[in-house]
């Protein structure tokens, strides 16, 4: 038993044996159970795992009308043991009140928001897809429930966390245009918090991207448009002159998970790593002198994703081919072999349970 009394009330008629993990999607199915805990009168109340399903809003919910709503995402896995495994979820949960802090929202326990997650990976385990390339991704997130206008902070607030069995997100490497018009971000702004707003910003621009055949956006600084940021569903970071290099965190660019393990499984490799600031024309330099030899995105959904070709002011850029990526594919065989409990955890990032 863990430290909260989670209720538990489970699905009448399970769904499990229709559910087939050999053809999935990311993010298009859901398991049968859900976590949800409300934020009333000060203190984090009912705490309960219930069948999946629709819930009633207030058309006043302060949500809808002042955007207080914040997320994360996180993988699970089973070893070939039957063990659950979760990769750091102590830093999603340390994010998760970041990002709460900044919208100014309630703070979750951060024992709360890893003790829900595994109770309902352990109700749901069987949905856990042992397919290549497949996981369980993991979505808790935070809204307020306040029912009246004005704008303000909400007093109240519901937790939750939903659970879909997915596929990969990206089958294929990937190509990216450098964003030179809209912008992620500003400087002050939202851009560290993982908030739902955020990603409603992006969504326009995204779109015209793939309209012009590409997969993503790389971000620029909002001010000037001359660096690089981030990608638009995942850090970014390059292999120039034998170096790793990523832009430093500040206040626009989101202190991605998988880009702080990335960074300290390269320092433990002996690797050559510079978190300074890259300006879009050395980029591009790198790229046509051949100085850059790997370009890559970083993130929970994605892990590691092989960026093909970068497009800057209408010019596509091809990069070198996969194969001869040492770095990025390296890294991408041991996170994902350590998140599979197929390699010893030398560097302690995993929880298991049953």
């Amino acid at each position: 038993m863990g430290k909260y009394d989670i209720r538990i009330e489970r699905v009448k008629n399970s769904k499990i044996d229709e559910f087939d993990s050999s053809n999935l999607k990311f993010g298009k199915m859901l398991s049968e159970h859900m976590f949800v805990a409300d934020y009333t009168d000060g203190k984090w109340q009912d705490a309960r795992i219930i069948p999946y399903g629709n819930f009633e809003i207030s058309p006043a919910n302060s949500a809808i009308h002042y955007g207080q709503s914040i997320f994360e995402g996180m993988k699970a896995f089973k070893n070939d043991r039957g063990e659950i495994l979760l990769f750091r979820p102590d830093m999603n949960a340390a994010r998760f009140n970041r990002s709460a802090e900044r919208m100014c929202m309630a703070q979750l326990p951060e024992d709360l928001f890893i003790e829900a997650i595994q109770e309902l990976l352990r109700v749901d385990k069987n949905w856990i897809p042992d397919a290549p390339g497949s996981s369980m991704y993991i979505r808790p997130f935070m809204f307020a429930t306040d029912s009246a206008l004005g704008v303000k902070p909400s007093e109240t607030y519901r937790f939750m966390v939903i659970n879909s069995p997915s596929g990969p997100y990206y089958a294929e490497p990937v190509r990216v245009k450098i964003e030179t018009d809209y912008t992620r971000a500003a400087s002050g702004g939202t851009g560290a918090a993982k908030t739902a707003g955020n990603y409603a910003a992006s969504l326009f621009p995204a779109q015209k991207a793939k309209q012009d055949g590409f997969d993503q956006i790389i971000w620029t600084d909002g001010a000037t448009h001359t660096f690089i940021e981030e990608a638009g569903t995942m850090n970014i970071m390059f292999v120039i002159d034998g170096v790793l290099r990523t832009c430093p965190l500040t206040s626009t660019i989101l202190p991605g998970v998988t880009r702080d393990s990335v960074l300290k499984y390269a320092a433990h490799k002996g690797m050559e790593i510079n978190e300074a600031p890259i300006k879009v024309d050395e980029l591009i330099a790198a790229i046509e002198n051949k100085s850059l030899t790997e370009a890559f995105g970083v993130g929970t959904a994605v892990t590691v994703s092989h960026i093909k070709e970068i497009s800057y002011k209408g010019k596509n850029h091809n990069l070198p081919p996969i194969e001869s990526r040492p770095v990025a594919n390296d890294i991408h065989n041991f996170l994902e072999k350590v998140k599979r409990g197929q390699i010893e955890d030398e560097l302690g990032w995993i929880t298991k349970f049953q």
